[in-house]
């Protein structure tokens, strides 16, 4: 069997990502289909899906954004929006496909991209207790500036903001 390859989220695995969504993520995480479009308009660059025979494995959603002010939960974006930095909003994998590395591959992937196109550091806020997954791939925990705080604690009592160079 050959390695996955990311390839471009397109309007066509909307649908299939929202299911994915709704399987890997607490019903509070989960995000309406208008939030999830827009995040296509905003930076189809960085979103990035692992197919294989037709079947959606994972996806990434990631986007230009200003340094340290995610969006919340649900928001739609506006497609004009810019910034320094990669926010990656949205990583889920497949239950079928846990633990084969495609997480990790969509990410660097959408990191190199990024670092192409100019942006300095990547961002999240990782929930869930995935915290460790994402020290693994070089990020580092950091507390909020109060500001952005109430922001990482409507993602759940186990969010964590973190962040590295590109």
């Amino acid at each position: 069997m050959s390695a996955p390859v990311p390839t471009p989220f397109l309007p066509r695995h909307l649908a299939p990502a929202l299911v994915l969504q709704s399987q890997v993520y607490p019903a509070f995480l989960v995000e309406p289909e208008d939030a999830f479009a827009s995040r296509l308009r905003v930076a189809a660059p960085f979103n990035l899906v692992i197919e294989r025979e037709g079947c959606l494995l994972a996806y990434l959603f990631a986007h230009a954004w200003p340094r340290r002010s995610p969006p919340a939960v649900g928001t739609v974006l506006a497609s004009d929006q810019d910034g320094d930095t990669l926010y990656l909003h949205d990583l889920a994998v497949s239950p079928a496909a846990r633990g084969t590395g495609i997480g990790q591959l969509l990410v660097a992937h959408g990191m190199a991209l990024a670092a192409a196109a100019g942006l300095e550091r990547a961002e999240l806020i990782a929930v869930e207790g995935a915290a460790d997954y994402w020290r693994r791939l070089g990020f580092r925990a950091e507390t909020p500036p109060s500001a952005l705080a109430d922001k990482v604690a409507a993602y759940g009592p186990a969010a964590r903001w973190m962040w590295r160079p590109l």
